[in-house]
């Protein structure tokens, strides 16, 4: 393969490379969370700060059976509530965001889901992450997280030095049509769980090996 020359080139032949292995997709495939609507979306990504996907989408059905809608959710009870999400860790602070951000939907939002950060990053227990995972997931609106695994792989792909996320959010979305901003970030997590891992990346396996300065050297 041609080395492409500028830092853009590069960003696009890894993406493209991304997407051979790992098609679909963002919202079918791609994406671990179980959901099927954007609130759904939004309370199972709340659920998996400091938890596996795996684990949250245990938990998730029961949740979404009983509270089905963010009225449903705001009325909760905080113990019953707290009981059914406890195996996700940090169960009391949880409740706190999804009782919280529920209300704020309600009574802000006509009980949907908001599409700009603005409004998303105002919801109790929404961060950056969690907006722009349920912009390109579930809203098909531009949105690039950035989670560990993210700015693990980009680092060692040479694609930004910035440890800060929303730094890394900004070095990554320069370098990509905001269309692709989602699958990126998708695929990049897809990679870092399977391929590219924090204490032992296989390097040998990695399509993106002849891309990446860091391959055989971590």
């Amino acid at each position: 393969m041609a080395k492409p020359r500028t830092l853009k080139g590069r960003g696009a032949a890894i993406y493209s490379l991304l997407v051979e292995d790992y098609p679909g997709d963002p919202v079918a495939t791609l994406c671990e969370l179980d959901h099927t609507t954007p609130f759904e979306l939004l309370i199972a990504t709340i659920l998996s700060a400091q938890c596996t996907d795996a684990r949250v989408n245990l938990v998730t059905p029961a949740l979404f059976a009983k509270y089905p809608t963010p009225q449903d959710l705001a009325d909760a009870d905080r113990d019953e509530l707290e009981e059914m999400i406890r195996t996700t860790g940090f169960f009391h602070n949880k409740a706190n965001s999804l009782l919280g951000m529920a209300a704020k939907l309600v009574s802000e939002h006509a009980s949907s889901v908001p599409g700009t950060m603005e409004d998303l990053v105002a919801l109790p227990g929404v961060g950056r992450k969690t907006a722009n995972v349920v912009r390109s997931v579930a809203l098909d609106l531009p949105g690039l997280p950035v989670d560990t695994h993210v700015g693990r792989v980009v680092r060692r792909l040479g694609l930004t030095v910035e440890e800060d996320p929303v730094k890394v959010e900004h070095a990554l979305g320069n370098l990509l049509a905001p269309k692709d901003w989602g699958g990126f970030s998708l695929r990049s997590i897809l990679h870092g769980r399977r391929v590219c891992a924090a204490r032992k990346p296989i390097c040998a396996a990695c399509s993106l090996a002849e891309l990446c300065p860091s391959a055989g050297s971590v």
